[in-house]
């Protein structure tokens, strides 16, 4: 009798990128694990969210395009549809931005598309275990923190956070380091790292990705 807390015997997945010869190779290396079953292949947009919403897979494999935009309203739509899917975005590379996008209109996963047969196989896996997958590697302090976060809500508004460190939490959300948002605010790399400090304490963040994830989960900018 199969343990309780294996995974299902099959995967029903549905590929989504906007060239062909890219959606072949990738349906035949996870047609090399007898426990994945592509059960459909589509470009970005419209056509990928018709087909899981016929299909109704558990993974949504979405190859992110060029320009942001194509893939953000794919993940819209999937989003206002109500359909139940796990969507991994797979980028040619990945930047804070693009994550906070992407975790904020819905996606589980986040994978570059130069990441090892290996890493695509563990992100399913761990992804379908419920869990937030970044990079290479397992990230399930995110999905802890969005509960945190749901319970902190009830704070002060904004979170006590001053001007200045709204400032810097929309440089971190663009992608800033230290050094850059330093210049772009025009104050010392050190008073940086104190405002960093002092905002992660009070959103209860330990994390980069974390913050960024908060300040989109809570709309904590939309007062700039």
């Amino acid at each position: 009798m199969a343990h309780p807390l294996e995974q299902p015997a099959s995967v029903r997945i549905v590929i989504a990128d906007e060239y062909p010869i890219f959606r072949d190779g990738l349906r035949r290396l996870l047609e090399t694990d007898s426990g994945l079953h592509i059960v459909g292949e589509a470009a970005v947009g419209s056509m990928a969210v018709a087909l899981v919403r016929e299909l109704e897979p558990d993974i949504l494999l979405l190859g992110a395009a060029p320009a942001a935009e194509p893939t953000r309203e794919t993940l819209r739509q999937l989003a206002e549809s109500g359909v139940s899917v796990r969507t991994i975005l797979l980028f040619r590379s990945i930047d804070l931005p693009e994550v906070t996008d992407a975790l904020q209109f819905g996606a589980c996963g986040i994978l570059s598309k130069d990441s090892a047969a290996d890493v695509l196989f563990a992100s399913i896996e761990s992804v379908m275990a419920g869990h937030y997958w970044v990079g290479y590697e397992r990230a399930p302090d995110i999905a802890a923190g969005v509960r945190r976060f749901a319970a902190a809500r009830r704070q002060a508004q904004r979170f006590g956070l001053t001007r200045r460190e709204q400032e810097i939490v929309q440089a971190v959300i663009d992608g800033d380091t230290n050094k850059e948002v330093a210049r772009r605010l025009s104050i010392s790399e050190n008073t940086v790292k104190r405002h960093m400090m002092h905002i992660f304490n009070k959103v209860g963040a330990s994390s980069r990705v974390e913050l960024a994830l908060f300040a989109a989960h809570h709309r904590l900018l939309d007062t700039i």
